[in-house]
């Protein structure tokens, strides 16, 4: 349906293909059909507020590989904005047993949405990096075809998807029509748009609201999290702002406001 959009919007241009099919390819395994893949496995055995934490990372990871490339070292905010980040998430992922020394217990899903994770930091800085004379929107929409029919052989090889599909119920088949619809098609089309209307940078800052609507859609469904992982959410939120430079905006405006 997004290929579809692309085409009617801004038609299908063949030397943008032939210039950039190999990136389109490696970034829609990497960071389509990987990210996708790897989060949707994880989810089986991790929480969702949890994979959510991992996921909000991201835009930080994503920052640090992109500055090795560039052969620059990344600001000393950004990387204690990491660690700090990083200590949330151990938090929640051990259920605070990190501090208080008992023994815990890492799910195979926590390991594996962070594999994730790392995939899409690559295909966002990929994007930047390896794709020529391509629009968002185009690159978007190659990559997530490539994608998408990587993860239909994987899903042949490994599962029996039609058998999956007749047996399912109803409520499964709207489950996955609202997620094909609503959390990919529509979900890429918006930050596409938000893209282009508000710049890469400010709009990717909306990403760390992932883990407070996870948070908030648990609590809605009555799932009510421990003490030391709610401390963890507050740690990794607090970690990400910080590590993206927002906390420090903020104080300098401030800083600013007083004397005037």
């Amino acid at each position: 349906m997004y290929f579809y959009f692309f085409a009617w919007k801004e038609g299908i241009h063949g030397k943008v293909l032939k210039q950039n099919w190999w990136a389109f390819i490696v970034l829609g395994a990497i960071g389509v059909a990987g990210f996708n893949g790897a989060f949707f496995v994880a989810l089986q055995s991790s929480n969702p507020v949890t994979a959510a934490l991992i996921v909000a990372t991201t835009p930080i990871s994503a920052n640090i590989l992109e500055a090795i490339i560039n052969r620059r070292l990344p600001g000393l905010m950004r990387v204690i904005g990491m660690a700090i980040s990083l200590l949330g998430v151990a938090l929640v992922i051990t259920n605070g047993e990190l501090i208080l020394g008992g023994v815990s217990q890492i799910v195979a899903g926590d390991i594996i949405i962070f594999m994730g994770s790392l995939g899409w930091s690559i295909y966002t800085v990929g994007t930047r990096i390896f794709v020529k004379d391509a629009t968002p929107l185009a690159t978007t929409s190659w990559t997530m075809l490539f994608g998408a029919i990587i993860l239909v052989f994987i899903a042949i090889f490994v599962e029996s998807p039609i058998t999956a599909l007749s047996s399912g119920t109803f409520e499964s088949h709207l489950a996955c029509l609202y997620i094909g619809i609503g959390g990919s098609t529509i979900a890429y089309l918006f930050w596409n748009m938000g893209v282009a209307i508000r710049g890469a940078g400010k709009t990717a800052v909306f990403f760390n609201f992932v883990p407070m609507f996870a948070l908030i859609i648990q609590l809605m469904m009555g799932n009510i999290p421990s003490l030391p992982q709610m401390i963890g959410v507050v740690i990794t939120i607090v970690g990400v702002l910080l590590g993206q430079g927002i906390l420090s905006n903020v104080r300098f405006m401030n800083i600013d406001k007083n004397k005037n």
